[in-house]
């Protein structure tokens, strides 16, 4: 049994193709930029079991063959809820399904099995070093290393992508030092620079919660552009 947030049943932004996008409750980073607050608490969200998920995802196995989709566990994050996850992506593997998981790669362990039935690691990379993690998330970069150790073993091929903060993240020495981690990885497919917006600020509101970006403006397509050059 697990606990999900929502689910998206045509995702086109999850990995390849059309995808049916978990996105499982539950994440132990607060993450000054996060728009979805509402999936921190893991004993929130909708309970479901793996096989009654799986159910609602054959559905769909006529688009994902068509488009070379399949399933994208995100969050939250799916590594809070290991147990389940292993068992939701091993009955999706046993149906012939393309999996991926969408994570900042800082849950509870087990990653090595969830990695053996896994296809697509969509990586969020926060910051490239301690000071700056645990300034952008309130944690320790240890448990993210562990995950990535694991990551680089299985030689599962991975997409990244890295939020651009203006005044945070968005100097060109902290994207040289983001291209070379990116370096450090196998089996890249694709990098994305993501530009900070503020679509969640409202949930923020709606449940009471200081948002700690007040006053920050949405990062510039522009800039990011010139930043994508970098890479």
């Amino acid at each position: 049994m697990g606990r999900i947030h929502s689910i998206e049943t045509m995702g086109l932004r999850d990995g390849p193709g059309i995808r049916f996008v978990v996105f499982f409750q539950g994440c132990q980073l607060r993450c000054l930029y996060c728009h979805n607050p509402d999936t921190w608490d893991l004993n929130s969200g909708k309970e479901i079991l793996a096989k009654a998920l799986l159910e609602k995802a054959l559905r769909y196995k006529s688009y994902f063959k068509k488009s070379g989709g399949g399933i994208t566990c995100s969050g939250g994050d799916p590594l809070m809820q290991p147990k389940f996850l292993i068992e939701f992506l091993k009955l999706c593997k046993e149906n012939g399904l393309h999996t991926a998981i969408d994570t900042s790669g800082f849950g509870k362990g087990n990653y090595e099995e969830i990695l053996k039935y896994t296809d697509l690691v969509i990586l969020d990379i926060k910051h490239v070093d301690n000071e700056g993690y645990k300034k952008i998330t309130g944690r320790d970069i240890k448990e993210f290393k562990k995950f990535t150790q694991k990551l680089n073993e299985s030689s599962k091929n991975v997409w990244i992508r890295h939020v651009v903060v203006p005044g945070l993240t968005d100097n060109k020495k902290h994207i040289q030092r983001f291209k070379e981690m990116v370096k450090g990885f196998k089996n890249v497919e694709n990098v994305e620079l993501i530009p900070y917006h503020t679509l969640g600020v409202n949930k923020y509101e709606a449940m009471g919660i200081p948002y700690k970006l007040n006053g920050i403006e949405q990062m510039s397509k522009e800039r990011i552009k010139e930043l994508e050059k970098l890479l």
